[in-house]
C-alpha cells in the first residue's frame, strides 16, 4: 500500500502530495494581500493521469477556505479548469 501525505508548505509557498515520501504533485502559489494566486501545478510525468494534481488542488482549496479569508486567483490553466469542474467552489474566487 502506498503512503499518501498531503501537506501545506508555507515556506515554499506550495501544497504537496507525497507518495511513499516522494513528491508526486504540487500546487505553487503566491499571496498578494487578500488574494492567493495559484500559478503552477505539476505532477511527476510517470504519475500523470491518476488524478493526483486534482487531489492536491482540492486539498489546497479546502485549506484556503478553512484557514484564511483569502480569495483565489487561478493563474494556472489546471486550477482554472479545476474550478470549471467544481462550480460549487466558485465562492473562493476573487471577483
Amino acid at each position: 500500500m502506498t503512503a499518501r501525505e498531503l501537506s501545506h508548505e508555507p515556506d515554499e509557498q506550495r501544497y504537496t502530495l507525497r507518495l511513499d515520501g516522494r513528491v508526486a504533485a504540487i500546487a505553487d502559489y503566491r499571496v498578494n494581500g487578500n488574494s492567493i494566486s495559484f500559478h503552477h501545478t505539476y505532477t511527476q510525468p510517470n504519475l500523470r493521469g491518476r488524478g493526483l494534481a486534482g487531489e492536491v488542488v482540492s486539498f489546497a482549496m479546502d485549506d484556503v477556505e478553512k484557514n484564511s479569508t483569502r480569495r483565489v486567483v487561478p493563474m494556472c490553466w489546471y486550477v482554472a479548469d479545476w474550478f470549471d469542474e467544481h462550480p460549487e467552489r466558485a465562492g473562493l474566487l476573487t471577483r
